[in-house]
């Protein structure tokens, strides 16, 4: 599949510098472009590579100004942002590649589920329930498990092994990889003497639209009503969202990540890596976490925090610096110390 400089600065409303015929494709990274393909820059730290790319195209940012000549053979596309324009060209590609369509045996689909009737693919050994629903161009990959009274809504996309217990909502245009766990009990357990008793989970989970989620993540539903995870959240692999979680829209959380039950996080958070969350507080919109920080109490709208308890980034970045000179500063205070104490002998 080629396209032109011509084509693409259309798909993204690019402006070219160069040939607009030249044709790629695939993608290449800029320190390692090869011709027939298009690369991108959208880190200064990589503009070096731009003069010396064997690339065909290249998407830069308006703004950018070559420091020297360019290879002869590159075609710029300026757009506002290369990096977003980028991502829309991978998404269409993406697209393309991974389309399918019709419904593969053996599989199981209940007589009482509705199925469009074309623009669906429904994958060998997909197991679908009682009274589940799926909008069009939907994708039911491999092995995937779908429980009863499940609403899966138009273009979404389910890849092997997920698992979508009864009762749960998956809304529009989203996005769940392989292994993910959606609707399994929250641990609930009430203790009585020397025994657990387990709590029924009886909820379930809401996924609005436009949601990704990594694989092997699991989320789990509501001990009553929903656990809820807002438009547009970004789920990176192996994250744990515990029973009656609220994420608000836009939020995005990287891999690692355990949020405890009943907590509620704002819109637009960004949530590092290994982060935890304790339960039952409340995170307030646009807050930032840096990778491995802890929490156990509410946080307000707009921090930027980091460490164990999490606190403000910068405080932390100098706490840090002390941390690391604390075996020099125990010998100084100890040497003092003595002084004193020879001091007061006198």
């Amino acid at each position: 599949m080629e396209f032109s400089a011509q084509q693409i600065a259309d798909i993204i409303h690019g402006t070219i510098e160069g040939n607009p015929d030249i044709q790629v494709r695939n993608f290449s990274k800029i320190e390692a472009g090869k011709p027939h393909t298009l690369t991108f820059l959208a880190n200064p730290k990589y503009t070096p590579f731009i003069y010396e790319t064997q690339a065909s195209i290249a998407l830069v940012n308006d703004d950018f100004v070559p420091e020297k000549a360019l290879p002869v053979t590159l075609t710029l596309i300026r757009v506002p942002n290369a990096y977003s324009s980028l991502a829309q060209l991978l998404s269409l590609v993406s697209q393309a590649q991974t389309q399918k369509q019709g419904i593969e045996t053996p599989s199981f689909i209940s007589p009482s589920a509705v199925i469009p009737k074309k623009n669906v693919y429904i994958g060998a050994f997909a197991y679908i329930g009682e009274n589940v629903r799926l909008g069009e161009n939907t994708a039911i990959y491999p092995h995937v498990y779908i429980g009863d009274n499940v609403v899966i809504e138009e273009n979404t996309i389910l890849y092997a092994g997920v698992k979508i217990y009864a009762d749960c909502h998956v809304g529009k245009n989203c996005m769940i990889h392989a292994g993910a766990v959606i609707g399994a009990d929250g641990f609930g357990f009430a203790k009585e003497g020397d025994i657990y008793n387990k709590i029924p989970q009886l909820g379930n989970v809401v996924i609005e639209d436009d949601v990704e989620i990594g694989a092997n993540t699991a989320i789990d539903r509501a001990v009553m009503g929903s656990t809820v995870i807002g438009k547009g959240v970004k789920l990176d692999n192996l994250i744990q969202i515990a029973h009656n979680v609220e994420i608000g829209e836009n939020t995005v959380i990287a891999a690692q990540t355990g949020v405890a039950g009943s907590t509620k996080i704002g819109k637009d958070c960004i949530i590092a890596g290994q982060v935890g969350i304790g339960g039952h507080i409340t995170i307030g919109d646009k807050v930032s976490f840096g990778a491995q920080s802890g929490t156990l109490s509410n946080i307000a709208p707009g921090r930027t925090i980091m460490g164990y308890p999490a606190i403000d980034v910068n405080k932390f970045l100098r706490s840090a610096i002390i941390y690391a000179k604390l075996p020099e500063l125990a010998t100084k205070i100890d040497k003092l110390q003595n002084e004193i104490e020879v001091l007061k002998q006198k």
